[in-house]
């Protein structure tokens, strides 16, 4: 089965007059809808628009694992563990909140910052906090997430090319820019498509595109 999710169908958050804007994929904050709590493991994916300047001051988080993508822009992090890095567009960012951490995430810089970010249930509550950052990460590495049993694949593709969708018992897949076609479906930026149970699929391409594919378990 193939649910599509479209970008104007989000739920609209963030603080207009703090220079936040958010969209919401699943139900999050004030936004709540039974039939749209989860996908497998991802409870969250949530595409942030910072102004320069904006930001969000320190707030917890336990119990997650966060998976961080600038699209484009700088978002620098801090954190309770000592942790103070800048992430850049195609740095994978992933902080394990386990049994508690604090973090900051601003945009500093004098351009526009936008990024998804994407929560996932972790298969073990606990443990110790930890972060880690990827930069750079090249198309044929994936970002394995043991801790949520969930492997990332990051998909570049110039038109016409095609690559396969993994053969997983769950697929969450989100187009960050450009046109893919997948099992008949089109899918623009910000477009996401909830895969369950199928088998030997393929991403399309229809000009330059750039999709997130998580591949998921049970």
């Amino acid at each position: 089965m193939i649910s599509v999710h479209r970008a104007g169908d989000r739920f609209e958050g963030g603080d207009a007059a703090a220079g936040i804007a958010s969209r919401h994929a699943f139900s999050f904050g004030t936004f709540y809808d039974p039939d749209n709590l989860r996908f497998g493991p991802v409870l969250a994916c949530n595409e942030e628009r910072l102004a320069p300047g904006a930001g969000f001051e320190e707030h917890p988080h336990s119990h997650t694992e966060i998976v961080t993508w600038v699209v484009e822009g700088e978002l620098t992090h801090r954190d309770s563990a000592g942790h103070a890095t800048v992430v850049r567009p195609g740095d994978v960012q992933h902080l394990s909140a386990a049994s508690g951490v604090r973090h900051v995430e601003r945009n500093d810089g004098e351009s526009p910052l936008t990024f998804l970010q994407m929560w996932l249930a972790p298969l073990e509550p606990g443990g110790e906090p930890s972060y880690t950052t990827v930069p750079g990460i090249a198309d044929s590495t994936p970002y394995a997430l043991p801790e949520a049993g969930a492997m990332l694949h990051v998909r570049r593709l110039a038109e016409g090319e095609r690559a396969a969708v993994p053969d997983a018992a769950r697929v969450y897949a989100h187009v960050v820019r450009g046109t893919v076609r997948v099992g008949g479906e089109e899918l623009t930026a910000g477009d996401a498509a909830r895969i369950t149970g199928e088998t030997g699929l393929e991403l399309v391409a229809a000009d330059t595109a750039e999709v997130l594919v998580w591949e998921l378990g049970d």
